[in-house]
């Protein structure tokens, strides 16, 4: 058996723990700048506030409606999405973390247990010690533990958060209830084609035939079907090493100057050689872009991108960052407003299998110094060794006008009891 354990209206909720007077009170998550709207309480969708409204013309009717409008608060939801998955392996050493704020279980050699009753248990125990409503939706396999995690969402007085798909009449029922819009893994292309087929509800597509599917769609779509019979195809993810690595950031203000763009791509570089590092990896090729802002169409545009190839694969901070600065001082155009940087690290190999050069080779001082500044940055958080050609306040600048304190990691935004 499977189980998908979400967390409801994670970034309002996180909010909620530490903050009680928000409880049963509307509340809106803005993006990254306070741009738009990315989550919402169940309050603020019935007042129907949309997802990804702009906040500037959205503004009004927040006041108007007495809606919390608060900035991301990515280190607070970072940390409690981590306690929330360490908690989980209490309960089974096979946890596939899905998203910051879900997670697959699959227990192995449990087939005495009373799976609502342990999907109770795990949502008490998540609510006692995070604070984090959550529900959980348990079946035969992954896709329906997705469809049983939804009636659990969607009915909680019938099914108190906990829903267990563990006969055939029960499978039969939820997927003549599931449309097929929200069935898992259906995107809105393969919508069109089931939906030209005939396909309503998730029950329509398990009854396409098997040999029509494999042949006129994709043997990925076939698995999902299988799993929706109840036979189980997609099974937990293995933790993969990603093929690139990117960093790319919105600035908080329009830069028209080199120096204020050098010392974002040293940061963004610094972020690709830490992710880097933390996965074994090491790259050939750093990618830069930079671009004006799209939406001021007054202004001149401006959108260009530079490849660097490296001698040697590397994950050295001071080399990625010196090659990324070396980039984007290249393809700066004076005179442009731009908004947007990123860089991207390319050709990834195994930083203890990579191949050595003859002439060409990294300097060996840099590796006991990363590891020395990946240690203390781990140790004391908030990224207290920095270059010296990056902004020795803040890691990302982005506007913030409606942040929350980070009360589980700043020492200085710990809740005191009086």
């Amino acid at each position: 058996m499977y189980a998908l354990v979400d967390c409801n209206n994670f970034y309002a909720s996180c909010e909620r723990a530490f903050n009680p007077n928000l409880r049963n009170k509307p509340i809106a998550i803005l993006s990254n700048n306070d741009g738009c709207v990315i989550s919402r309480s169940d309050e603020a969708k019935a007042l129907n506030l949309p997802m990804g409204a702009p906040i500037f013309k959205w503004e009004n009717f927040c006041k108007v409606n007495n809606i919390k409008v608060l900035s991301s608060n990515y280190p607070l939801y970072g940390d409690m999405s981590s306690r929330v998955m360490t908690i989980l392996e209490q309960f089974t050493p096979d946890v596939e973390v899905y998203s910051i704020d879900e997670a697959f279980l699959e227990f192995k050699g449990f087939q005495d247990k009373n799976f609502t009753k342990y999907g109770m248990q795990i949502r008490q125990r998540l609510l006692k010690w995070t604070g984090i409503p959550t529900c959980v939706g348990v079946a035969p396999t992954k896709a329906l533990t997705k469809v049983a995690n939804k009636i659990a969402r969607k009915f909680p007085d019938e099914t108190q958060g906990v829903y267990v798909i563990d006969s055939e009449e029960k499978r039969i029922k939820a997927l003549k209830w599931m449309p097929i819009e929200k069935v898992w893994g259906i995107g809105r292309g393969l919508q069109k084609r089931l939906k030209a087929k005939g396909c309503v509800k998730a029950y329509d597509f398990v009854q396409l035939p098997d040999d029509w599917v494999r042949k006129n769609l994709s043997i990925t779509v076939w698995k999902l079907k299988k799993d929706l019979e109840g036979i189980s195809k997609i099974k937990l993810d293995e933790v993969e090493r990603k093929r690139a690595i990117a960093t790319t950031r919105s600035f908080e203000y329009t830069y028209s100057d080199l120096n204020s763009i050098k010392e974002r791509i040293s940061t963004f570089a610094t972020s690709c050689a830490e992710k880097l590092r933390k996965q074994g990896s090491s790259c050939h090729t750093i990618y830069v872009t930079l671009s004006s802002d799209r939406h001021k169409k007054d202004l001149e545009q401006h959108r260009v991108n530079a490849v660097v190839n490296l001698a040697y694969a590397t994950d050295s901070t001071l080399v990625l960052s010196q090659e990324a600065i070396r980039a984007v001082s290249k393809i700066f155009k004076p005179g442009i407003k731009y908004k947007r940087a990123g860089v991207i690290v390319m050709g990834l190999v195994p930083t203890n299998n990579k191949q050595l050069q003859m002439f060409d080779n990294e300097n060996p001082k840099h590796k006991p110094l990363m590891q020395t500044i990946d240690h203390l940055n781990k140790k004391y958080a908030n990224y207290k060794i920095k270059l010296g050609n990056q902004d020795l306040e803040r890691t990302w600048k982005m506007r913030q006008e409606r942040l929350s304190p980070r009360y589980t990691t700043n020492i200085n935004d710990i809740i005191v009891v009086k």
